[in-house]
């Protein structure tokens, strides 16, 4: 389930998302757009459920991350407040 997020990760959030929506992604295209604190910024995300990561197939060291449409982070929210 997801939770809140604080602010200033939150504009992180939105600064990816606004670049590739929910298209999947590597930790150098990550720096490419934030630029700054990148690991510390997904691991926030990956913490609070507002992005998924998987292996990449090629390099099992390596992660592909995609984050989560924002209407399923509201939805999840939404689930978790009624229980």
């Amino acid at each position: 389930m997801s939770t809140p997020l604080p602010k200033w990760v939150m504009q992180k959030y939105a600064k990816i998302w606004q670049e590739l929506r929910d298209s999947s992604f590597d930790h150098q295209k990550a720096t490419e757009i934030l630029d700054d604190n990148v690991s510390v910024i997904l691991s926030h995300l990956r913490k609070n459920s507002w992005l998924e990561i998987n292996l990449n197939p090629e390099d099992s060291r390596k992660r592909i991350y995609r984050l989560k449409k924002p209407e399923q982070i509201i939805n999840e929210m939404k689930q978790d407040g009624k229980q």
